[in-house]
């Protein structure tokens, strides 16, 4: 698990502090941190799918989900110019 202490380890991405791109700093940023939570969720869903704890339609609902926020996050990284390697954290979601 994820603790506070080492989430605020975590080195976050270079961001451009230009006032005049201040916007697509903080989109940078807001979308690393979404999509690392986004990854940590669905290791969890796995993790509940394997142990079947899960119902056919909840497991369907979660795998609906995850799709449109990864197209969300794709909409937003391609309105905001940004490359998949700019929403990269340097850290790796492992079983939690």
């Amino acid at each position: 698990m994820i603790t506070a202490e080492d989430f605020a380890k975590i080195p976050l991405p270079n961001i451009d502090a230009d006032p005049e791109n201040a916007a697509n700093g903080l989109v940078q940023l807001v979308l690393s941190v979404v999509k690392l939570l986004k990854d940590v969720l669905e290791k969890q869903a796995i993790r509940r799918i394997e142990n079947e704890s899960l119902t056919e339609e909840q497991i369907e609902r979660m795998g609906l989900t995850f799709m449109k926020m990864e197209e969300k996050i794709e909409e937003l990284r391609l309105l905001f110019h940004l490359e998949n390697v700019d929403l990269q954290l340097p850290i790796q979601v492992k079983e939690i």
